[in-house]
């Protein structure tokens, strides 16, 4: 591990972090928004932590036979906690090829429960132990109230990390037992300047998309969530002149196919791509530059015109249909609803 596995803006944080390990506080809260770096923060903490010898600089050796546990993925005394969909094995068929159920998108009360028992027999090589919990805000009260037991009493040489994209949504009395850590965003000419590095194309408008933070546009450059960003602009410069019904039935399919699950490619997260897109188009009727897809300005001026106001009508309309858009009653008639709707906006 180095200090070249952390972007440069999150450096200055993890100096104020790792200024006093030794007195570190057992249960950090890091908090922000999704790509802002907590998670790479947080592997390079635990890491830290548990290495036999630490480098000058505060960053983890990567050498010692710590490290290579931990690079393994199978250090003894590094607890992580998450939601069974985010496991490797998502998705897959059983030994006799049946689909396995749903998985759960929550923490569940027993991983709190096996975590607790893992350190009451104490930790493998007497020092620190780690527990990462990611994303803190997937635990359900239950899950949350468990937890904060070993929060309110403490045993030595234990570090909880909570990575956390909503710290709302946690019980205050769980924040109220870690310290809290902000991570910032970067300037945007430092945030632009760190994708053109990492080779990133069209950085600027990717930036616009991730509202200003950078992990999230590398995110969107290539890979699954890039595909779907182009497809999703296509559909929807076609649908001024297309049928929404139509759409709503191949955006179905397309949530449902493997490559939509894997990129994680989710109806609610189409909402809010709609959503984007319907604001754009108000903006640039309005002859103002577009803010999250830049990089098809000169096809929104064409399909959006002087309707602003039908665009922004449509972007309010949206806005109820975020909240539902996690649990429909029917996706198919959601998509339908939702695309009529945007239609209508478009042709005002």
């Amino acid at each position: 591990m180095s200090e070249r596995t952390l972007p440069p803006w999150l450096l200055p944080l993890w100096q104020r972090v790792t200024a006093d390990i030794g007195r570190l506080h057992h249960a950090l809260l890091l908090a922000g928004p999704r790509g802002s770096g907590k998670r790479q923060f947080a592997e390079a903490l635990a890491q830290r932590l548990l290495c036999n010898r630490p480098r000058a600089d505060g960053f983890a050796c990567g050498a010692c036979p710590s490290c290579h546990w931990f690079a393994d993925g199978n250090h003894p005394d590094m607890h992580r906690m998450v939601p069974e969909s985010a496991e490797e094995d998502e998705g897959e068929a059983d030994a006799e090829g049946k689909k396995e159920k749903k998985k759960s998108d929550q923490i569940r009360i027993e991983q709190v429960r096996d975590m607790q028992g893992l350190l009451e027999v104490g930790g493998h090589q007497g020092g620190r132990r780690v527990v990462l919990v990611d994303p803190a805000e997937a635990m359900n009260p239950p899950t949350a109230n468990a937890l904060l037991k070993s929060l309110e009493e403490p045993q030595t040489d234990v570090v909880f990390l909570l990575v956390c994209h909503a710290p709302g949504q946690l019980l205050p009395t769980i924040r109220s037992r870690c310290q809290s850590w902000v991570f910032p965003k970067p300037a945007a000419d430092e945030a632009a300047k760190w994708l053109r590095e990492a080779g990133v194309t069209d950085a600027d408008a990717l930036l616009g998309f991730a509202s200003g933070l950078p992990l999230a546009a590398q995110e969107l450059a290539t890979g699954p969530l890039a595909d779907a960003r182009a497809r999703f602009a296509r559909d929807m410069l076609a649908l001024s002149s297309g049928d929404p019904l139509k759409l709503a039935g191949e955006w179905e399919s397309w949530l449902k196919s493997k490559a939509a699950v894997e990129g994680g490619v989710t109806l609610t997260l189409l909402v809010s791509w709609l959503q984007r897109w319907l604001a754009d188009g108000a903006r640039v009727a309005r002859g103002q530059s577009p803010r999250f897809f830049a990089d098809h300005g000169k096809a929104l001026v064409q399909q959006a015109g002087a309707h602003a106001e039908g665009w922004l009508a449509a972007y309010h309309e949206l806005t109820a249909f975020r909240k539902v858009s996690q649990h429909p009653l029917n996706q198919r008639l959601f998509l339908e609803d939702v695309l009529m709707r945007v239609r209508r906006g478009m042709a005002r």
